[in-house]
């Protein structure tokens, strides 16, 4: 992928997502893009210029173009598979989420400690001890996962997963976790960004 920062990367779905509220199929601009989202205009058409969309002087991106071109860039449309470790109640709500197929991206089983989970389904999804980690996703061609599990946990759960060959990780557990070179972490601390939002009111 072409270097491009993290923050960029952050924000290209934001403007996919907005596209795809818009009805009909005609010309916008990077400006009018700018005003609906609250961005400035020239950061907008910086963050689309990584994309091979083609604007047009005075006129703008042909919505289903400029769609076409966030979706090929942000890989949309090749179909990844990723599972899940933690299948609680904040994993739960994540199998039972369907917004992951917009990006290519298919929870297609969960892991748990739990032998009461373990055996049945969650959203349709098989829950699978963890015991089997490893072959399973050998078998279902997994290069993601999601950690859902406690913070004293975590970081043995990542080293597993990477052991296994897991490429990225999206992080749920209120730690950060320490993972080797060619493995991408991203974590999402929901109790710690709560506290930022509320230290703005």
């Amino acid at each position: 992928m072409t270097d491009i920062s993290v923050t960029c990367l952050q924000r290209l779905p934001i403007y996919l997502n907005y596209l795809k509220t818009l009805d009909g199929d005609g010309f916008i601009s990077s400006g009018a893009i700018a005003r609906a989202l609250g961005m400035g205009e020239v950061l907008v058409r910086k963050d689309l210029a990584y994309t091979a969309a083609q604007g047009k002087s005075r006129v703008g991106y042909k919505k289903s173009e400029l769609i076409e071109a966030l979706e090929d860039f942000l890989g949309c449309n090749n179909k990844k598979n990723a599972v899940l470790v933690g299948a609680g109640g904040l994993g739960s709500a994540l199998l039972a989420y369907s917004g992951f197929k917009n990006y290519g991206i298919e929870l297609v089983a969960s892991f748990d400690s739990d032998e009461k989970k373990t055996g049945g389904k969650i959203s349709g999804k098989p829950v699978y001890p963890i015991t089997r980690l490893k072959d399973k996703i050998k078998e279902l061609g997994v290069s993601l996962a999601v950690i859902c599990v406690p913070a004293s946990v975590a970081q043995a759960v990542a080293d597993e997963l990477c052991n296994c060959g897991v490429k990225a990780i999206l992080n749920f557990a209120p730690v950060l976790l320490r993972v080797g070179e060619g493995v991408t972490v991203r974590n999402i601390d929901v109790a710690a960004n709560l506290a930022i939002l509320s230290s703005m009111i």
